[in-house]
């Protein structure tokens, strides 16, 4: 299992124990991917999983910079469009410190971690 992977399961178990509804893991379109969508509330929620061992390069987070932001915001407004969805929407991020095993992550989950939607 790669890091990934393990920071998606992590994250999907951690959002259902914190009330979402997760739609569809690592949906993918011609523009790019998104690790979860899922509802949370009257919300559907494009969630971004950034996983890391250390902070050697910075926290989780910071990895969802100002580019990535951007290509987030494109695939979701294309699956919105494909789904013909109307009602709101955000992007999360959920931040991953974890060892090599998965034993014991740091998770924080950051609502609204993309305003400029």
């Amino acid at each position: 299992m790669t890091l990934g992977n393990l920071g998606e399961d992590l994250a999907e178990k951690y959002l259902q124990e914190n009330g979402y509804k997760i739609i569809v893991r690592n949906y993918k379109n011609k523009i790019g991917e998104i690790d979860i969508i899922a509802h949370d509330d009257s919300f559907l929620v494009f969630i971004e999983v950034k996983t890391r061992t250390s902070t050697y390069q910075g926290l989780p987070a910071d990895a969802v910079n100002y580019r990535k932001q951007k290509k987030i915001i494109r695939v979701a407004q294309w699956y919105l469009q494909e789904k013909k969805y109307t009602g709101k929407w955000r992007i999360d991020v959920v931040s991953i410190l974890a060892d090599i095993m998965g034993i014991s992550p740091k998770i924080e989950l950051i609502k609204n971690a993309v305003i400029d939607v």
